[in-house]
């Protein structure tokens, strides 16, 4: 922890307000169409009366205080008030069940909750405790808390620029749970705003860029990428309303940077390919003048005609899937981080990429692999440790600082870095042969039939593949003809797929799972990565027969 570091996230807000009082900081929509734009000034106004609220509340220093809602414009304004009146943030994923918002808030000592934008806050509410005070955002749901319109008018604003030590508690990042109870990472304001000037210093973003805000803030990427570097570089934040409305808010904001994650990189691109079918495409995007013409069209027409710089992150991207947006003329870059680096760790460059390759180290950041392959990460962004687990804190670092990612990579001699695995997911089939699920689930996940799927298979005479196929397909298998020639498609991809393996890798067959995988079914978390144990547990009563159907393609 670098405890002699000055400047925070907080002065660069402070030099945002007082350089650029009337520039637009944040664009909200409010339904219909409708935004509101809210300059720093009136950003930093909204921020210093809630500050000086919960002030007036006596709470004990350095308290942890917590946001559950969507993303909007009042998550950053509360998050600077939070800040400013001298606690700490935890933020809740917005799609999270009771149990998990009771688990964080009880974990993090969370002593007072702001409540916004959320799709199931009557369900959701049971999660927190009755005499835990809450403030309601303008757009949460009616009955969420204490109105912060009526507090804020009720308040004068917070005077003069509240300090930060380097060394105090900024933020608590839970991660999203794939394995488990959620784990809260902590970041001092020191390294939280390291990370964020490298990354803005890397991606050279300024207030003439514009982004869009949609992945949830409670995950690391976002709140780095997006809020904090915003913070530090005075770049445009544009919120989405809804997924309805997502083609028009990226059109609205007309982003110049833009996130996603490769589920939400490949529905786009089936998208795309219900209107133009892949091979017609395709053939015209390969005619250097044609194809330049049509990539335009085709990025204008999903909102993204202005990226100068789009990236992937959170799960393995299919090179195929990057390739295509590149023939596109869409500049997609993958990169990689984690909640306990704040996402400072590699990232591709128009200099160094390669399909497969998650990029270089971003400045600062050390890089080993150590003998079983594991990659180990120094960062400037390191997080402090994990709140009230000393234990982790041994286990998750070498003797000399290095975090243990528990992911599996190769480097090449120019530092691009090749992720093979995790070393958690690899297993042992019946033959006592080891099988990294990573690498086949890109191979699979690289055909456009196929959306999302696990390789899976502990134990057993061979390893499998549950599969969901792409959502264009689903409604079309009532059809009997449809269903032959998916399946009769699926099994050459099987075929393709195990080509390309070792003999003990290969799959016994592809199990097409019967309802697709998702957050509010359990099998996705918050940030849409596979839940392997509750997809596994799920399927542990009917593999037997599948594997006894002795098929390629099993319907579950």
């Amino acid at each position: 922890m670098n405890a002699t570091r000055t400047k925070t996230l907080l002065d660069y807000v402070y030099g945002h307000e007082q350089a650029t009082p009337d520039q637009v900081y944040l664009t909200q929509p409010t339904g219909g169409g409708q935004v509101i734009d809210y300059t720093w000034a009136q950003c930093m106004d909204q921020a210093r009366r809630l500050a000086a609220h919960l002030l007036s509340l006596g709470l004990p220093p350095a308290s942890h205080i917590a946001i559950l809602s969507k993303n909007c414009a009042h998550c950053f304004m509360a998050e600077l008030a939070i800040w400013m009146a001298g606690y700490a943030t935890v933020e809740i994923f917005p799609t999270e069940e009771p149990e998990t918002i009771q688990f964080v808030l009880e974990h993090s000592e969370s002593k007072l909750l702001f409540v916004g934008k959320l799709d199931n806050w009557a369900h959701q509410a049971s999660g927190v405790p009755a005499a835990m005070p809450r403030i309601a955002f303008p757009l949460a749901p009616p009955n969420a808390g204490a109105q912060w319109d009526a507090l804020a008018a009720a308040q004068s604003p917070l005077p003069g620029q509240p300090a930060r030590a380097g060394d105090d508690l900024a933020m608590l990042v839970y991660t999203s749970g794939s394995t488990g109870q959620p784990k809260g990472v902590m970041h001092c304001f020191a390294n939280v705003t390291r990370a964020a000037e490298i990354m803005a210093e890397t991606i050279a973003c300024g207030p003439d860029d514009r982004y869009l805000s949609y992945l949830p803030l409670a995950h690391v990427v976002e709140r780095s990428y997006i809020e904090c570097c915003s913070m530090v570089a005075g770049c445009h934040v544009y919120f989405a309303e809804s997924l309805n409305t997502f083609v028009e808010d990226i059109k609205r904001a007309r982003p110049t940077l833009f996130l996603s994650v490769p589920r939400l990189w490949l529905k786009f691109q089936l998208g795309v390919f219900e209107k133009i079918p892949p091979k017609v495409l395709n053939t015209l995007l390969a005619i250097p003048l044609v194809g330049k013409v049509l990539g335009r069209k085709v990025l204008s027409g999903l909102g993204l005609e202005h990226v100068r710089l789009a990236g992937s992150g959170s799960a393995p991207t299919p090179p195929e899937l990057i390739a295509w947006y590149r023939s596109l003329g869409l500049n997609l870059m993958e990169g990689y981080g984690m909640s306990e680096d704040f996402a400072l760790s590699h990232i591709s460059t128009t200099e160094h990429h390669a399909p497969g390759y998650v990029g270089i180290p971003f400045d600062g950041v050390e890089v080993r692999i150590s003998d079983d392959h594991e990659v180990l990460i120094k960062s400037p962004g390191r997080m402090v440790g994990y709140y009230k687990r000393p234990e982790l804190d041994a286990e998750s670092f070498t003797a000399d600082g290095f975090f243990r990612t528990g992911d599996q990579g190769e480097r090449r001699e120019d530092g691009l870095l090749k992720l093979t695995g995790r070393l958690k997911e690899v297993f042992k089939t019946a033959k006592g042969k080891y099988v990294a699920p990573a690498p086949i689930e890109n191979l699979i996940n690289a055909h456009p039939l196929v959306e999302q799927s696990m390789v899976t298979g502990v134990g057993q005479p061979a390893a499998y593949a549950l599969v969901v196929l792409s959502e264009h397909l689903r409604g079309q298998l009532g059809d009997p003809a449809e269903r032959m020639r998916v399946e009769q498609e699926l099994v050459l991809m099987l075929k393709d797929v195990n080509a390309q393996l070792p003999s003990y890798e290969r799959l016994q067959m592809l199990v097409v799972a019967h309802d697709p995988w998702s957050i509010e079914n359990g099998c996705l978390t918050p940030t849409m990565k596979i839940k392997r144990r509750q997809i596994e547990a799920q399927a542990s009563e009917r593999m037997a027969g599948w594997y006894g159907e002795q098929r390629a393609v099993v319907w579950a």
